[in-house]
């Protein structure tokens, strides 16, 4: 069972946002499933390092699609983005510090913003981006 299940409900209505969300998801469940099996210390790091990399491609191709599209909530949500990146490199540096603490935070952290960042953010862009010719 994923720890966090992608459906329809979080589509956004631009296919290929929806498919880089998908994997962000699939990401978080394979950092959940080493966790479970006790593979935290020997690919937390990697998949953790792998999801920041994914997501910051995600996020520059999110607003490259609407700065395109001349999206008028571009700067606040970039904003918002910019914030979880922040968020996120400091459980990386509380990782690679060994904090211990990271591996019990960063699983509902990230379903968490997640969730609530397509639910609520992202679901705003995209009525606009399919009126100005991304679907």
């Amino acid at each position: 069972m994923s720890f966090m299940a992608w459906d329809e409900s979080f589509s956004v209505g631009v296919v290929t946002i929806d498919q880089q969300h998908a994997r962000l998801f699939a990401m978080v469940n394979e950092l959940h499933a080493a966790m479970m099996k006790g593979q935290a210390k020997a690919v937390v790091g990697a998949l953790l390092d792998s999801l920041v990399k994914y997501t910051m491609e995600h996020f520059a191709y999110e607003e490259r699609m609407m700065d395109e599209a001349k999206y008028p909530g571009f700067v606040t949500h970039s904003v918002h983005h910019v914030d979880l990146t922040r968020q996120v490199e400091e459980f990386m540096a509380r990782y690679k510090r060994g904090d211990g603490t990271v591996n019990v935070e960063l699983l509902p952290f990230l379903s968490g913003w997640l969730t609530q960042h397509i639910q609520i953010e992202d679901k705003q862009y995209g009525p606009w981006m399919n009126s100005h010719g991304v679907h």
